[in-house]
Formats: structure tokens, sequence, C-alpha cells
């Protein structure tokens, strides 16, 4: 043990100036990221309302959730079918419109990748949709189904559960298409030519083939960070909800584990059982990025 502590610290030494450059960037990330995580999971077995001394209660917050709170189980598959559509069809959507896009001489390319990348580079886009789908009659959506007939009084259409799931998945796969559309098409454009020649020679016979084999593999990096951006972004929708919705939504019939985590953090104060929620949220994207790893190591076998 001595020998490999002694042999670690030779490691240092030999490489300090590369851990000094490296210093700044671990130091922010670990007091701004990764110290609140795990203040956060310690906090998850408290009672704790800001206001007085956390008092620790053990897995009572995470019983609460699973056995006592129904509002919450109702989240947790709201929060699932909002990402499993979300995330996957988000993410296929970037990576077909960068395929596509990248085939085009570099003016248009250029011109639609701002076009589509646009939402990501706007704040907040969600007053486009409170304007299409006002509640009133002067709504754009509602006067053009009023004018034809269609229906005879105005739809609320953020009010009424039938139509809050649907729109707001909508919604969320338009916001999608930013950052990881972004990084496809950086990925595709650093594929070197030579490759598709020597793929060409050893029996490629179409572009369904060259995507598989030679696109795909080659991209890896940003398929990663695609996922990971899609993933994140997909546990995160609640955010949409809370704009358009409001919070609660309606029956809670939009509600989601991150809409669940802001209305006891910073509506109730009740941090403890906060904590409980994120951590919860944690360990699912956890999960989740670990199992697109796997799926995104068998491209190109």
């Amino acid at each position: 043990m001595s020998d490999k502590i002694s042999k670690l610290l030779h490691e240092i030494k030999r490489n300090r100036k590369s851990y000094l450059f490296v210093a700044p960037y671990m130091i922010l990330f670990f007091c701004f990221t990764a110290l609140p995580v795990i203040i956060s999971i310690c906090l998850s077995f408290t009672s704790f309302n800001v206001l007085e001394k956390p008092v620790f209660i053990g897995i009572e917050n995470y019983v609460r959730l699973f056995l006592a709170d129904r509002i919450f189980i109702d989240a947790i598959g709201n929060t699932f079918i909002m990402a499993v559509i979300i995330g996957p069809v988000g993410y296929l959507i970037c990576l077909f419109l960068a395929w596509m896009i990248n085939e085009l001489p570099r003016l248009w390319r250029t011109v639609l990748t701002l076009i589509f990348y646009a939402p990501a580079l706007s704040g907040n886009v969600y007053f486009i949709f409170q304007y299409i789908f006002n509640n009133d009659s002067q709504g754009y959506m509602n006067a053009l189904l009023i004018r034809y007939g269609i229906i005879q009084s105005p739809i609320l259409w953020f009010e009424n559960p039938t139509y809050m799931m649907p729109l707001i998945i909508g919604i969320a796969l338009w916001t999608s298409v930013g950052t990881t559309f972004l990084s496809f098409i950086a990925g595709l454009q650093g594929i070197p030519s030579h490759l598709y020649e020597a793929a060409a020679i050893d029996g490629i016979k179409n572009r369904w083939q060259e995507l598989w084999y030679v696109t795909l593999p080659s991209m890896k990096p940003q398929l990663m960070f695609g996922a990971v951006m899609s993933i994140t972004g997909a546990f995160g929708v609640g955010s949409i909800v809370t704009a358009l919705c409001k919070l609660p939504s309606t029956n809670y019939a939009a509600h989601t584990i991150f809409n669940h985590l802001e209305d006891y953090g910073g509506v109730r104060f009740e941090m403890g059982y906060a904590s409980a929620i994120a951590t919860i949220l944690f360990l699912i994207m956890i999960g989740s990025n670990k199992l697109i790893q796997k799926v995104i190591s068998k491209v190109g076998e």
C-alpha cells in the first residue's frame, strides 16, 4: 500500500504543472456541482425547512415519497411518458436533420443550421405558444377552429387535461432541436472523406450501410454528448409545464418529478423532502445515461 501511495505522489509531483492548470476547473466543479449534489443527498435524510436546523429522520422522506405521496407516483408516470417520447424521438429528429442538412451545399447548410438552432438561441420561447394556444377566442388556434366551425367555444388548451400532455410533448420536441443538433452537425463535418472511400472499396453498397458502419461509429463522442443532452432535456421538461400550465397543472395532469421538486423546494420550502425528490431524479438520470451508453456502444457492430 505504501508503495502505491509513494508512486501516486511521485506521479502527482511529476505532473504538477498539468494539475495546476486543471485545478481552477476542478475547484469550481467541486464547489458548484459535486458539493451541492452531496449536500442534497445528505439533506434528503433530514427534515429541513430552511429556518431551523436540519433534523435527521433517516429514510422517512423516501418512505413518504413512495408509499404516501400519490402525486409523486403520478409525476413519475408523467415524467417517463414524456422522457420516453421526447428523449429518443427528439434525439432521432436531431440526428436525421443533421444528416440531411450535411448533404446540402455550404450556404444552405449554414442557413438551415441557424434556423433549426434558433429555439436554443432564444431564451424563453414558450410565449409564442401562449399566443397560439391562447384560451380565449382571440387565440390563433381557437380563432381558426371557430372560423371553420370545428368548435363552438374556445378550448382552454393549457388547462384542459386532455390537451396538456400532447401540447407539452410537441413543444418540448420543437425546443429540443438545439445543442444536440449542433453537435451532430459538428460530428458529421469532422468525418474524414477517405473513410467513405475505404468503405466503398470494402463493399458498402448504399447510404444506410454507410450511415451504420462509417458515419455513426465515427461520431460516437457526439452521439454520447447528444444522448446526455437529450436525457437531461427530457427529464427537465417540467420547466415548460410550469411556464405554460402553471404550478400545479390542472388535476396534476402534466405534473412531473421536476414540478414536484419545484413545488416542495421553491414553494413549500420543505427542503429535506425536496432533496429526496432531487436524489430520486438524479438516480433516474444516471441510470438512463448508463443505459444509453450501452446502447450507443453497440453502434456499428
